[in-house]
């Protein structure tokens, strides 16, 4: 743990599933409801600090996060991201994008382009389902995928 890392200290959303050296949580932003980010645990700022093996793993759950919202929302695009200018912490941005989101064809950082009344009406799907159905898929993926010397994954909610 790094003192004054807010995700070395709290879960930095809506816990989805755990890893032994990763965890998928939901960003709890209004404007983009499936909005997830694959932190991992060990404190580094850089995907080049992972061990070729652990670049691996990274990016097969940022993968397998992606195939499910394609799968389950059917987005315009997805949108991936590792900045860490404001949290040094290594994370990645897995954003499903819509034609009608707020802020489309702008980042979601970028500048607002329309009024959403309601983002999550987007969605083909309930949040509680999309986090179940990340969950399953990465549970799949862990079942004799990677090594656990941290420990056993486990869905969150």
């Amino acid at each position: 743990m790094h003192t004054g890392c807010p995700l070395c200290e709290a879960a930095g959303g809506v816990p989805v599933f755990e890893g032994p050296r990763w965890r998928v949580i939901r960003a709890e932003d209004a404007s983009f409801p499936a909005f997830y980010r694959v932190v991992w645990t060990e404190h580094v700022a850089e995907f080049s600090s992972l061990s070729a093996e652990h670049r691996s793993e990274c990016m097969d759950i940022v993968c397998a996060v992606e195939q499910v919202l394609i799968a389950a929302l059917q987005p315009t695009k997805i949108n991936l991201a590792a900045l860490g200018n404001v949290v040094p912490h290594l994370h990645w941005h897995v954003i499903a994008r819509f034609e009608a989101d707020s802020h489309f064809p702008q980042p979601v950082w970028g500048v607002r382009q329309r009024a959403v009344a309601s983002p999550e009406g987007l969605l083909r799907t309930s949040l509680l389902e999309l986090d179940a159905r990340v969950a399953e898929a990465l549970a799949v993926r862990c079942q004799g995928s990677f090594p656990s010397p941290g420990g056993p994954a486990r869905s969150l909610h």
